[in-house]
């Protein structure tokens, strides 16, 4: 095949993978999200209100730290 032939196959393959959009199961998406958050707080045995205050300790020392820079 010449460079030309070529390109121009190469180039149809990248446009239509390009705006190639597959249709989306939003149900199976819910499904996966809820228990992906399920296992997970079964796994650690805490609640959304443990997560907040370990994710304040967290990120707390960042944010002292941002402080005393100013």
């Amino acid at each position: 095949m010449g460079r030309g032939r070529q390109k121009a196959k190469q180039t149809k393959v990248a446009r239509e993978l390009k705006y190639y959009s597959p249709g989306t199961d939003y149900r199976a998406l819910e499904q996966e999200l809820t228990s992906l958050s399920h296992n997970d707080s079964v796994h650690r045995g805490s609640t959304a209100l443990d997560t907040d205050e370990d994710d304040a300790g967290r990120w707390g020392r960042w944010a002292d730290d941002e402080d005393d820079q100013r």
